[in-house]
């Protein structure tokens, strides 16, 4: 009996492992670059990985982007709010894949060795 519970326990622990969600965290993102950017997986309150983006309304150009996990309850939702004085508006787009929310700095760095190719191989072609 006892290793019935045993086998139980860990089979209960690979179902729970299974149903976590690994989405994209960044606090912070500015002109497209992820300051401090990492995988997390989610816990059981969240089911949902995010894009989301804050607008501020004096500048109105000047977006902070964020990535993560969230409560389905606050996807395709946008919140409006004001921090210091401020008036801010937000907004979060939501997906349910793993790391669905956005790309890895690999994937980053596949582009920018696409493009070295490239210039290189033009470089190449010119005679002088």
């Amino acid at each position: 009996m006892n290793n019935l519970w045993k086998a139980l326990t860990v089979l209960g622990a690979f179902i729970a492992a299974a149903h976590c969600l690994s989405c994209r965290q960044c606090p912070l993102g500015v002109f497209g670059t992820c300051l401090l950017g990492s995988d997390v997986m989610c816990d059981n309150a969240t089911q949902s990985c995010y894009t989301g983006e804050a607008q501020f309304n004096a500048t109105g150009s000047f977006t902070l982007h964020t990535r993560g996990c969230l409560d389905s309850d606050l996807c395709g939702k946008t919140l409006t709010g004001t921090i210091l004085g401020a008036g801010y508006t937000s907004s979060f787009q939501c997906c349910t894949t793993d790391l669905c929310n956005g790309a890895t700095s690999v994937q980053i760095s596949v582009t920018v060795a696409l493009c070295a190719a490239i210039l290189s191989s033009l470089w190449g072609n010119w005679e002088l």
